[in-house]
């Protein structure tokens, strides 16, 4: 079972111990998300005067665009790699046909020059028949 981490970081001012199963790392990187969220959003005309109550919705707001949007991202690039998967399926199948088909091709090309070769050895045989009867 995955031992729990307890860490204090510090978002927007203030120290608050977060803990999860998460490590220490990332418990800071979540916080570290969060002050730069506080930060851009500071950033904004006439958001410092603002209550505390609609800074946490402001920031809150602002944080679920975020996960929505990154949500979207991962499933275009699920549905993009679910593509490619099925485009390298295809492709592998397309791959053992014409590898099926080369096979066969090197076989009829080997037995054609199999029959070339005896063909020609009658064409000599008939030649020196022919060359006989005419001496």
């Amino acid at each position: 079972m995955a031992v729990k981490n307890t860490t204090q970081v510090l978002i927007g001012g203030k120290i608050i111990t977060l803990s999860g199963y998460e490590s220490e790392e990332y418990l800071q990187k979540v916080a570290s998300y969060i002050n730069n969220k506080i930060a851009e959003l500071s950033q904004l005309p006439g958001y410092n005067r603002q209550s505390v109550e609609t800074k946490h919705t402001l920031l809150s707001l602002n944080v679920t665009d975020d996960y929505f949007k990154a949500k979207r991202q991962a499933e275009v690039f699920e549905e993009d790699l679910q593509g490619k998967d099925k485009e390298v399926y295809d492709l592998r199948h397309e791959m053992a046909l014409l590898q099926v088909r080369l096979e066969n091709a090197v076989n009829e090309l080997n037995e054609l020059k199999d029959k070339n070769h005896k063909l020609s050895g009658q064409v000599e045989e008939l030649e020196k028949e022919v060359n006989e009867l005419l001496s």
